[in-house]
Formats: C-alpha cells, structure tokens, sequence
C-alpha cells in the first residue's frame, strides 16, 4: 500500500521539477544574441501603426470563460455517456445533478447578460 503511494510521490517531485529544469536549460544553452531588431515590437509580422494599447470589453474575456465552462462540461460528461450502460442509478443521479449545476449557472449568465456578443 505504501509503496503505491510512494511512486504517486516520486511522479509529483518529478512533474513539479522538471519544468523547472527545462526552462532553466532553456535560459542557459538558449542563444543570446540580442539586438535592435530582435527586440522591436511588432505583430504578426507587421511593424504597429499608431497607438498599439486597444482596450477591450471585458464582455469578450466572460464570453470566453463560459465558453470554457461548458466546453469543460462536455469533457466531463463522455466518458459517463460511453460507460452509461454500466453506471448504477447513483452515477446516473450525479450526472444529471452536475447538468443541473450547468443549467443554472446557464441561467445565471444569461441574465447577467454574459452571453451578448454585442
């Protein structure tokens, strides 16, 4: 029993540090040529014109995070509707609990208005 637990540990140690280790060698074998052009700002290729700071609705980034939400759900919900012959009635009564959930944060948005594009 604790040697199961033991490899859980060794791969969280391992999935905290290596991402650490890969930007540190990043920043030390990368190359460090630095110059003017290299550090103009530009966008997709094309030199700004003009004031490059746009503000944008905050609507847009709530829009996203709904779209997220429920893109999310859906992740969630396939594997209970591939293994839905197998599931018990308890499964079947979380499912439709957690769409319930969905459903009123659904409601929610949309009368907030989260939900208009314009």
């Amino acid at each position: 029993m604790l040697s199961d637990w033991l490899y859980v540990g060794i791969f969280l140690v391992i999935a905290t540090f290596l991402p650490f280790v890969a930007i540190t060698l990043a920043g030390i074998l990368g190359p460090k040529k630095p110059n003017r052009l290299k550090s103009t700002i530009y966008e997709c290729g094309i030199e700004t014109v003009g004031e490059t700071w746009v503000q944008f609705r905050a609507q847009y980034y709530i829009f996203a995070l709904v779209f997220v939400v429920f893109d999310v759900e859906t992740v969630l919900l396939y594997p209970w509707a591939v293994a839905y012959n197998q599931l018990g009635l308890f499964a079947v009564a979380e499912a439709v609990l957690f769409v319930l959930i969905l459903f009123a944060a659904l409601v929610y948005a949309w009368r907030k208005g989260a939900l208009r594009w314009f």
